[in-house]
């Protein structure tokens, strides 16, 4: 057991903390959601967003990757899907006025917006492959499943975090034009993630 430990269960455990808490635009979502929604809201995006990508991983380990490459026209919607969809995120956070309304709640991102995220989100794409390729083996299957289990928690908790993050900066910082220039920062880190989808 402690060499399946040392050999297996830490190295995917930290390549999912590191794949998971580092900066993405699913990360960038859940920072700006805990400074203008509860909690509660924000962890239900969390939630989306953490079971969409864990039927990504599986998927990708499926052989879904592997379509890709042969289907580049599936490839390439995907693609432009991923850049109209966090263009409409920049968009919607220019357009917040950086007052934290409470009213506002009921159309904080969602379940199914986080779930939906992951499956237009490079990174993901990129971490999941990344990930089966360097700890699994296609003669033992019951490794993607062992990593499946591992990723759940621990990018649950990473997404979490950044709501919580989020739900400080709202908590601590009461002047709105802070709170404006936040949101200009993140509006801008999702526009330059979809720059990068358009000119990879």
């Amino acid at each position: 057991m402690s060499a399946l430990l040392a050999s297996t269960l830490l190295p995917m455990s930290a390549f999912a903390l590191a794949a998971s808490i580092s900066p993405g635009p699913v990360n960038i979502v859940c920072l700006s959601s805990g400074t203008h929604y509860p909690i509660a809201k924000g962890l239900v995006f969390v939630t989306g967003a953490t079971l969409g990508f864990i039927a990504l991983f599986l998927g990708v380990g499926a052989g879904l990757y592997s379509l890709l490459s042969l289907a580049p026209l599936l490839g390439e919607l995907l693609r432009w899907a991923g850049i109209i969809f966090l263009l409409y995120l920049s968009y919607q956070l220019l357009q917040h006025d950086g007052r934290v309304q409470e009213r506002g709640a009921s159309t904080a991102p969602g379940f199914w917006a986080g779930a939906l995220m992951q499956w237009l989100n490079p990174k993901a794409w990129l971490a999941s492959a990344a990930g089966i390729s360097a700890y699994t083996s296609g003669s033992e299957p019951y490794l993607l499943w062992l990593f499946a289990v591992l990723y759940l928690p621990i990018c649950w908790v990473s997404l979490a975090s950044w709501v919580v993050a989020g739900a400080f900066l709202k908590r601590y910082v009461h002047r709105p034009t802070i709170l404006l220039t936040i949101n200009r920062i993140l509006a801008i880190c999702l526009a330059a993630s979809a720059l990068f989808l358009l000119f990879e």
